[in-house]
């Protein structure tokens, strides 16, 4: 019984500090955030899901052609359950046709067939509000049904500030977003799209009907690391953008997502993107903490086969620090662990320290199923419990 306790009281102690990702001989003092005139910014380091720094990321804005982002998005989800295909030829409507005189456009004629493929193109290259109809017909049978679509799948992202009153984003007082549901909005777009995302907004221009536009994503020919993602426009949103990058970070990649909202210029809204993404990868780094099914830790199990379990992480850690932090994770076991225990089920905490301060937290799974042990298996550890219970 000693014996048994003695091991207990290590595995405890030992469960405390588990690991050191960097040392600095100094507090980390971050460079300061560049000075933006944007009604609104955000910038996301989408490896770790950290926001590094924002203004006025919660506030109301109008997201004008970013809203295209969620047509496109919803336009994915159905290629992905085979509602339609990318090679599906759309009859052009006249309410497509006839979208406000001056907006984007990919020029569509009226009763032409146009396969979803080049719709999607005209729609994140050119911006086109004619192929957002279009493909808002295509998809739902009508607008009315794709925007009430647009906006169950908002609500199902977790996007509580937004709402659409159309696929294309021309102002109306119910088409609304903020700076942090575009950037969850972005991040979703990445992540469960990855073979889609890329394919029709990172291309500097499309030729549709004999007529080449170019992207208005400028960061497209300033910076090679960009490969998306949109633009907006028009007088009562000002300029926007929405951003994303990726660059080498050690054997890994990292991407960082700026969204700058209600800017005077698409020279000022490129500039301040930019300003932004060299802050975020110069000034800060992206450390990995563990890997996927890698092992954290082998906590103890009671009643159950195996006295223990390899418990780590669901999903890669990753925690965005500024350059020369030190960075700790705890890992806090939750007491007891009695099994059954079935794989992926949380089994305690990983929280992460950067200059001491808290900064993430992380859960941490089962890696491995536990039967249940035999009746004196349980019984002996029910004993076992009960004196670690009332000792002291």
């Amino acid at each position: 019984m000693e014996v048994k306790q003695h091991m207990l009281m290590k595995k405890l102690a030992a469960s405390l500090l588990v690991a050191t990702a960097c040392i600095s001989g100094a507090m980390a003092q971050p460079m300061p955030a560049p000075a933006l005139s944007a009604k609104a910014w955000l910038l996301l380091d989408e490896t770790s899901g950290q926001v590094i720094a924002s203004h006025a990321a919660t506030t109301r804005i109008e997201p004008a052609s970013l809203t295209k982002i969620m047509t496109a998005y919803v336009v994915f989800e159905a290629l992905s359950k085979n509602e339609l295909t990318s090679s599906q030829l759309v009859t052009i409507s006249t309410r497509a046709w006839k979208v406000p005189a001056g907006s984007s456009k990919m020029f569509l004629e009226p009763g032409s067939k146009v396969s979803v493929d080049d719709l999607l193109r005209g729609l994140m290259i050119q911006s086109g509000n004619d192929a957002a109809i279009a493909l808002a017909e295509a998809v739902s049978g009508s607008v009315e049904a794709f925007v009430a679509r647009m906006n169950d799948t908002a609500a199902r992202l977790g996007l509580h500030a937004t709402r659409f009153a159309s696929p294309h984003g021309l102002p109306d007082p119910d088409t609304y977003s903020t700076a942090s549901d575009l950037s969850i909005l972005a991040t979703r777009y990445i992540r469960d799209f990855p073979q889609l995302y890329g394919q029709y907004d990172s291309a500097r221009q499309f030729t549709f009907n004999k007529i080449t536009q170019s992207n208005r994503n400028r960061l497209l020919w300033l910076d090679p690391s960009v490969d998306g993602l949109k633009t907006g426009h028009t007088d009562s949103a000002g300029y926007c953008i929405v951003a994303t990058a990726r660059r080498p970070n050690g054997d890994d990649q990292r991407r960082l997502i700026t969204v700058v909202v209600g800017t005077t210029s698409d020279k000022v809204r490129t500039q301040e993107s930019r300003e932004l993404l060299e802050w975020g990868f110069q000034g800060f780094n992206t450390i990995k903490l563990y890997a996927r099914g890698q092992a954290v830790a082998t906590p103890e199990v009671w009643k159950g086969e195996s006295d223990s379990l390899k418990a780590g992480v669901a999903r890669d850690a990753y925690v965005t620090v500024p350059a020369g932090a030190k960075v700790e994770s705890v890992w806090t076991p939750q007491a007891p662990l009695v099994a059954p225990i079935t794989a992926q089920s949380t089994v305690g905490e990983l929280r992460v320290l950067v200059d001491g301060k808290p900064a993430m937290q992380f859960p941490v799974v089962a890696l491995e199923p536990v039967a249940q042990a035999g009746f004196a298996g349980r019984a002996w550890d029910s004993l076992r419990l009960w004196w670690r219970g009332t000792e002291g």
